[in-house]
């Protein structure tokens, strides 16, 4: 049995199995009952130091005056 045959049995056995595995694993650990939370405050992140609306004209360039 040369090489490539003992990979090639490998992939298609222990490999397969153990991607099945992790890929269980990982759903499993993002949807644990405890992690809403972090969840939560992930998606709000971006809103953190929104305290209130930008004033006009705040996402134009500045201008340079002469």
């Amino acid at each position: 049995m040369g090489t490539y045959d003992l990979l090639r049995h490998f992939a298609d056995s222990w490999h397969l199995l153990f991607m099945t595995l992790f890929f269980v694993g990982v759903v499993v650990w993002a949807l644990r009952p405890g992690s809403n939370r972090v969840h939560r405050e992930a998606a709000n992140s971006i809103f953190r130091n929104d305290d209130r609306p930008a004033p006009d004209g705040a996402g134009a360039p500045a201008t340079k005056e002469a």
